[in-house]
């Protein structure tokens, strides 16, 4: 019952809002798609509508490439509900207490929005088929206008989350027909070709139907967390700040006070003597009351005396952060020394390695020289061995 008016509620929601952004239609369409796919598993008792509406909003600016921060989505959300409610318009302050509150929720709103859909947020609008399957069956232009705004309004039922794309733009394309009086080729069958269903059709042009037979979308506060951006979210329950919690002194008082009348009701007010005894009666219970409060009132001071630790002195704390901070700052130094100690270390290992080096190449060059001077005396003592022999 409470879905009948609170989805054409939060269509209007999510449309006026990504107008006032400056955002592209299909900004407007996601959103309104991530809201259905949200409340199909959500209920509207838990999250608040028009919470959700915006962080549906600022995530569909994000999918569809066009993203806008959240100060701007909310400032919208928040003029839009001072001139719903009738409320003077005033401005929403970046660093007030109620800025921050509303960018806590909101952010926390697009977290579950994430984290109920998988991560899982591809969007395909029938918008995309429209003008293909107009063009295929060769119809009038006046055609393409009215399928168009019959797409656009799906968006404020489920049909988007029931439906494939497919399914819902021949469902339009049928109706817009119907209106017009424009006849489609039904031997063989049109929607055949693009893989619909009569019955899915059928369906859509009676949901469609049932929605221009709906009065003007209100809203329904069901939700138990603030219902608008101009309250708090912790403030929806101003009976839970004045009950007293159990076992304070201020419920036994309350225990007495709810006690008095039911004494003072129960005998008959005939006689002067019985009305007297009542009203000892009751001073005497007022009495016992006030001394009790005293006494519960007393027991608790000397708790928090007794639970209290001696405070120090500001001098002595003083020093004790002052210590704190120098030896912080020596731990520094010492980790800053430590790291030169070991860059020096691995300064010398190279050093030493390039110096091998250098010794590895100056032997392998003195080896080369002896075996030079060994073949040339070689040669010298074969010359003179052939002439010693000749």
């Amino acid at each position: 019952m409470f879905s009948l008016f609170l989805y054409p509620f939060s269509y209007l929601l999510v449309f006026i809002s990504s107008k006032h952004i400056h955002r592209p239609p299909a900004v407007m369409a996601t959103g309104q798609v991530l809201f259905h796919r949200f409340y199909c598993k959500k209920s509207f008792a838990r999250f608040n509508v028009k919470r959700v509406a915006a962080s549906c909003v600022w995530l569909a600016s994000k999918l569809e490439e066009s993203p806008r921060k959240a100060k701007q989505v909310l400032i919208v959300f928040h003029r839009m509900e001072c001139r719903r409610e009738n409320l003077p318009i005033e401005h929403l302050e970046i660093f007030s207490k109620k800025y921050s509150e509303l960018k806590m929720d909101l952010n926390r709103t697009d977290r579950h929005l994430l984290k109920e859909m998988g991560f899982i947020c591809h969007v395909e609008h029938p918008h995309k088929f429209i003008s293909n399957y107009l063009a295929t069956l060769e119809t009038p232009p006046e055609l393409r206008q009215e399928a168009w705004n019959l797409a656009n309004d799906s968006l404020r039922t489920t049909l988007c989350v029931r439906f494939k794309s497919e399914v819902v733009a021949c469902g339009v394309v049928y109706a817009a027909a119907r209106r017009f009086q424009v006849s489609l080729p039904e031997n063989p069958p049109w929607w055949k070709a693009f893989d619909a269903e009569k019955s899915g059709i059928d369906e859509v042009c009676r949901v469609l139907a049932h929605l221009y037979s709906l009065p003007k979308a209100q809203y329904i506060p069901v939700c138990k967390d603030g219902d608008s951006f101009t309250t708090s979210s912790k403030t929806w329950d101003p009976q839970a700040q004045q009950i007293p919690k159990e076992g304070t002194p201020n419920g036994a008082a309350a225990n007495n006070d709810t006690a008095i009348p039911k004494v003072s009701a129960a005998p008959n007010a005939d006689s002067s003597g019985s009305k007297d005894a009542l009203i000892k009666v009751v001073l005497d219970k007022l009495k016992e009351s006030k001394k009790s409060d005293d006494d519960g009132k007393s027991i608790l001071i000397e708790r928090e005396v007794r639970e209290e630790p001696p405070s120090k002195p500001k001098t002595e704390y003083r020093q004790e952060v002052g210590g704190e901070r120098n030896r912080e700052r020596e731990r520094e130094r010492q980790k800053t020394r430590d790291r030169d100690r070991d860059r020096g270390r691995d300064s010398d290992r190279e050093r030493e390695r390039e110096k091998d080096v250098e010794r590895d190449r100056d032997k392998l060059k003195e080896r080369s020289h002896h075996s030079k001077d060994k073949g040339k005396d070689s040669g010298g003592h074969s010359d003179k061995s052939r002439n010693y022999s000749s």
